[in-house]
């Protein structure tokens, strides 16, 4: 097969396999979560389990200001990589079409650019956010061979992404090529790595939030 029967390959079935095995996988995990249960709270209502929810969901993404006097540029960096991961992945034109297909949904993006430059301030946070898990004491403690993995999986869409843009590496046809199969395996593997966190956090805090708001108490 020629370079351009492998990028349509790899943009039709392939893609459509992965993201098959990504939404099941996802499902499969919260519904495993949904499935934990809870025990009723039958204390009367102090506050609103609601408002405590969407709360908590906002409030739980600024770091407390003990933590952030310890570890700032740690918090930063952290700040940095999530805003830059959003930037690439949800306001990059070319990606805003393939929603379009696929979800029928479309916005305006930002000029690529702008975009490219966001890529390669995100390519070196995760290296940093590496260090920061490689050489402090209670990070490397706690580390797993899935935080590693999910590190990978993450960087390699970024750089191949990068470098496919730039006309760097290999043609730009097979450097495509590689970007998508590097998306191809995050969508795959994502499931079944702490990457499941860009959904079950959201479930956690509002848990935690509504629990919290319906005792009428800060959480």
């Amino acid at each position: 097969m020629s370079d351009i029967e492998w990028l349509n390959w790899v943009r039709g079935p392939a893609f459509n396999i992965a993201l098959a095995i990504f939404i099941f996988g996802m499902g499969i995990r919260l519904f495993e979560i949904l499935s934990l249960g809870h025990k009723t709270d039958l204390s009367a209502a102090r506050g609103s389990g609601v408002s405590g929810a969407l709360r908590t969901i906002f409030s739980r993404s600024l770091s407390r200001k003990s933590i952030f006097t310890r570890e700032p540029l740690r918090i930063l960096n952290g700040y940095t990589l999530h805003i830059g991961l959003f930037v690439v992945i949800f306001l990059y034109r070319p990606h805003i079409e393939i929603y379009d297909v696929i979800f029928g949904l479309s916005w305006s993006g930002l000029p690529s650019g702008i975009v490219n430059a966001i890529t390669a301030v995100t390519i070196l946070s995760l290296f940093v956010a590496l260090l920061f898990r490689l050489y402090s004491p209670v990070l490397k403690q706690i580390s797993t061979s899935g935080d590693y993995l999910s590190w990978l999986i993450t960087l390699l869409p970024l750089i191949t992404g990068y470098l496919a843009y730039n006309h760097l590496l290999f043609d730009y046809t097979q450097m495509l090529l590689i970007h998508i199969l590097t998306v191809e395996l995050l969508l795959i593997l994502a499931p079944f790595t702490k990457l499941t966190h860009i959904f079950s956090f959201a479930l956690s805090r509002w848990y935690q939030g509504y629990q919290a708001g319906h005792r009428g108490v800060e959480s």
